[in-house]
This record gives structure tokens, C-alpha cells and sequence, in this order.
């Protein structure tokens, strides 16, 4: 029965080539618009680590002074000072814990005829690569000892080892690091989440490529690295000397695997605040302890704008459905006729309806197949863009499926109507019509 309805649709539907053509661009225009704005923010707003986002926390402490400071409302700074990420650190109170700062590093090749270029960098402790799962290619990271002892060592991501070493495994050999060498320890497989969550208030880029060079926090600093983002709240005299200074530019990340070590982690927090407090060093006892999503969240991560283009391109949509509803009811006038001799030759409303519907149907497939092509115009448009996820704006698989999915919908929501109108037709005026 569907072969005999689909045939009878394709039938109408080429009998009425300028009806048709309206309706296939009015969804098609409505699911470009829905699919480009739907994969930016797909992509503005996905879980970077959903293997274990539930699992990663930020914690946060306040060294501000008093001034402005609301009880209850006042948010705790995003970054903390060199000795309280330290004592966080050394506390040991979660699985790992790492301090992250980024900062940019003049790599120098050693090859001949090579000139020195800049990389983003992170200069972080030995849990960081455990904690965010970064996946090696060729050996591994450093441990605690050499954190402490501020070793030279470092870890590259496979873009560089393919810049400088061709791609072969590169671990043992020497990188030269703002005119210091450093031994590799580690090459990463490609690895950038999207977003970077942890550069978030640390003077990184949000999404892209990831970094390029990691290395241990003391290495870095002792080799004069400076961090990407200061905040200080009193006057400083000395900025070589950060780790003493009254700044914050220093983030730290925890991982806890259950309920009852997150509550053991935001006591220990609240009461290293209020400790602090007690010693004078700080005014404000407020915390936070947010996980990944939470964090980012809190960061507005997804521009305002983004989530209103969203909702316009849905309303949009739906502009174009009802434009289809309104050229499906007039093509279903035409063939008023045409479905009372139908009635008349004993097809059932419920056969009515259902050949509506599968015509409905495939204007919306129609429309899907080119709201994919208004789609790639849109994302290349995008990539275009001065932004810095612009060159991530692709369409991936699930989206794919979705723009079916979504096309589907909006096609029988709108020959809903249409099809109820054609089988509550009462044959008989037709006939006497014709």
C-alpha cells in the first residue's frame, strides 16, 4: 500500500513542479538556517571530556580584600596565588590534583637554517596528563619528584614532533625553550579538547589547536615563563618574583571519583578558607568547588549571541513550516475533484490522509537533502569567520542524521493540516462540481 501512495505522491507532486519547488525551498531554507546554528552551538557548548567531566572539579578560594564583597553572593576569584595552589596541591585531599598556568614559549629547532618560533604553552604538575586522560604517542610525562626538583624535561604535542622531528619518536632528544634545553619525556597523540576548559581565565584560547609544549610549573618559572593572566590585589613591587607576590594567576583542577570525596574536598576547602581567614591572609571565606560543566557554565563559555541565533533560526523554521502548511492547503484545494472521485471509488479517509502524509513526507526529505547544502554554504561561511572556533565548524555525523530527523518532523507537522482537510472532504459537492 505504501508503493501505491508513495507512486500517487510523486505523481501530484510533479503535476504541480512550481508548488513543489516552493515548498521543497521553504523547509530547505528553514533546516539551513536550524543545522548551522545548531552545530555551532553543539559545538560552542559539548562536554570536552565526557568520559570523565563528572569527575574533574575547579576549586576556588578568594584572596581579595573587603571591598565589594556581598555574603553569599560575591563569587570567589577564578584563579589562586602560587602558595594556595601549592597548599591545595600538597594537601594531596583528591585522586590528583594539578596547578595549571599557560604561557607562550620560544621553541628554537636545532636544525640548521631554522628560525625560532612561538608556541602556546602549559606549565602544570605530573598529574595533569592522568587527570585529563591525554593520550601518548610516544613515552610519557614527568613525575612528582621532578615538579619539585623543577627538572627539565617536557612533554610536545605530535604537531610539534612533526615540525621538528618529522614525526618519529622523539622522546630522549632536546628541545631548546626560551634559549634553555629541555629533554623530551613525551610526545602526545593529537589532543585539543573543545573547549579548552582548562585555559578558562588563564589567558588561553578557548578552542583550536591544542597547545603545543608542557612542562613542570618550577621549569618553567625558573626559567623566567611568565603567566598568560595576572590578577593582583595589592600593590606589586617586584614581578619576577610572582610566587611571593599578592597575585592571582595560578588554576587548579582536582579529580574526585565519588559523592563522598566530593564532600570531603569542599569541607577541607571551607575550612582552609577559613583558616586563612583566621590568619589574616584573607577577607572572604566564600569557595567554590564546581565540576567541568559547571565550570564552564559559570564561565559563559557560549556567547549570549550564539544561543539567540539558535532560537531565531528555530523561529525561522517555523516560519517556513507554516508557509508550507499554507501552500500544502492550496495545492489540496486544487484536488478537490481529484479526492472526491477517490472518496467515490471507495477510498477510506484514513487512505486519504495517509497519501497527504507520505507527500508531506517526501517534500521533506527533498528539503533535507538541500537544507544540507544551505548548511555547508552556512558552516563555510563560518569558518570564515575571525573566531577562534571558526575552523572547527564542520558537520559531523549526528548532525547529518539530525537534519533528516529535523526535516521529517517539520514536513509532517506541516501536512498535518492539509491531509486532515483532504479527507474530511465530502464527495459528493465535488461530483456535481465536475
Amino acid at each position: 500500500m505504501f508503493a501505491y501512495y508513495l507512486d500517487l505522491a510523486l505523481r501530484s507532486l510533479k503535476r504541480n513542479k512550481v508548488l513543489t519547488t516552493l515548498m521543497i525551498l521553504a523547509l530547505a531554507l528553514g533546516i539551513g538556517a536550524t543545522i548551522t546554528t545548531l552545530t555551532v552551538l553543539r559545538l560552542l557548548s559539548g562536554d570536552p571530556l565526557p568520559q570523565k567531566s563528572a569527575q574533574l572539579f575547579y576549586p576556588q578560594i578568594d584572596p581579595n580584600p573587603k571591598d565589594g564583597y556581598v555574603a553569599g553572593e560575591t563569587k570567589p576569584a577564578p584563579t589562586m596565588t602560587y602558595p594556595d595552589a601549592m597548599n591545595l596541591l600538597h594537601a594531596r585531599r583528591a585522586t590528583r590534583q594539578a596547578a595549571i598556568v599557560l604561557s607562550q614559549a620560544k621553541v628554537m629547532p636545532l636544525q640548521a637554517n631554522s628560525h625560532p618560533f612561538f608556541s602556546d604553552t602549559v606549565m602544570t604538575t605530573a598529574d595533569f596528563f592522568a587527570m585529563f586522560d591525554a593520550p601518548f604517542q610516544f613515552g610519557g610525562g614527568w613525575n612528582a619528584n621532578d615538579d619539585e626538583g623543577a627538572a627539565q624535561e617536557v612533554v610536545i604535542a605530535s604537531f610539534l614532533n612533526d615540525k621538528l622531528f618529522g614525526g618519529t619518536n622523539s622522546v630522549g632528544k632536546v628541545i631548546r625553550i626560551n634559549d634553555h634545553d629541555f629533554r623530551i619525556t613525551g610526545v602526545l597523540k593529537p589532543w585539543a579538547p573543545q573547549p579548552r576548559f582548562y585555559s578558562q581565565d588563564l589567558g588561553g584560547r578557548s578552542y583550536g589547536d591544542g597547545d603545543a609544549v608542557f612542562l613542570p610549573l618550577k621549569s618553567g618559572r625558573a626559567i623566567k615563563m611568565g603567566p598568560g593572566d595576572i590578577e593582583c590585589y595589592a600593590a606589586v613591587s617586584d614581578m619576577d618574583h610572582l610566587e611571593a607576590a599578592p597575585c592571582m594567576w595560578v588554576g587548579v583542577w582536582v579529580e574526585l571519583g565519588d559523592a563522598a570525596s566530593i564532600a570531603s574536598f569542599k569541607e577541607y576547602l571551607a575550612n582552609y578558607a577559613k583558616q586563612q581567614v583566621s590568619l589574616s591572609r584573607f577577607q572572604r571565606s566564600e569557595t567554590s568547588l564546581l565540576d567541568l560543566m559547571g565550570w564552564l557554565r559559570d564561565q559563559q563559555v557560549v556567547p549570549d549571541d550564539v544561543r539567540l541565533q539558535a532560537g531565531l533560526a528555530f523561529g525561522f523554521l517555523l516560519i517556513c513550516v507554516v508557509n508550507t502548511v499554507g501552500l500544502l492547503l492550496a495545492k489540496c484545494l486544487r484536488r478537490s475533484r481529484e479526492i472526491g472521485v477517490r472518496r467515490a471509488l471507495g477510498a477510506t479517509r484514513s487512505a486519504i490522509f495517509a497519501q497527504f502524509m507520505v507527500e508531506a513526507a517526501i517534500v521533506g526529505m527533498a528539503g533535507g537533502v538541500l537544507g544540507l547544502v544551505f548548511a555547508e554554504l552556512g558552516l563555510l561561511g563560518i569558518r570564515h569567520q575571525p573566531a577562534e572556533y571558526a575552523s572547527l565548524a564542520h558537520l559531523d555525523l549526528a548532525m547529518f542524521l539530525f537534519t533528516f530527523v529535523v526535516a521529517l518532523v517539520a514536513s509532517l507537522i506541516a501536512g498535518i493540516l492539509p491531509a486532515w482537510r483532504a479527507c474530511v472532504l465530502a464527495p459528493a459537492p465535488q461530483l456535481k462540481a465536475a
